[in-house]
């Protein structure tokens, strides 16, 4: 009798101790989250461009490491020829964090010159 009350008692630490950390697991997820929305959010505001981890979490939908023609969105899709160096077809992190940046403003597509209003 004593021999299975210990077992029961044994198995509902575990149970508690595994749901509680699900719990924080969870809850350090949901922040991760928050503060990575938030961090987009600002740069946006600011008018920054995206640093390379976050293009390529954005566009790299098969997860390989790499951008394809096909993943690749606006700006870095039309000018995808000029970015891609190596010309194998796949954009890298390295030929990324070497593209040109995108010209602001006047140029097609930008922001009409002239300022705000």
């Amino acid at each position: 009798m004593k021999k299975q009350f210990l077992n029961l008692v044994i198995v509902a630490s575990i149970v508690i101790f595994t749901s509680c950390k699900s719990s924080n697991d969870k809850r350090n997820i949901e922040s991760n989250n928050t503060e990575k929305t938030e961090k987009k959010e600002q740069q946006k505001e600011r008018g920054e461009r995206p640093d390379t981890a976050q293009i390529l979490a954005q566009m790299d939908a098969d997860k390989d490491g790499k951008i394809s023609k096909e993943e690749a969105k606006g700006p870095l899709q039309e000018q995808f020829s000029k970015i891609d160096t190596n010309q194998d077809n796949y954009i890298s992190k390295e030929e990324l964090e070497n593209a040109p940046k995108p010209e602001r403003g006047g140029g097609q597509g930008g922001r009409p010159q002239g300022g705000r209003n």
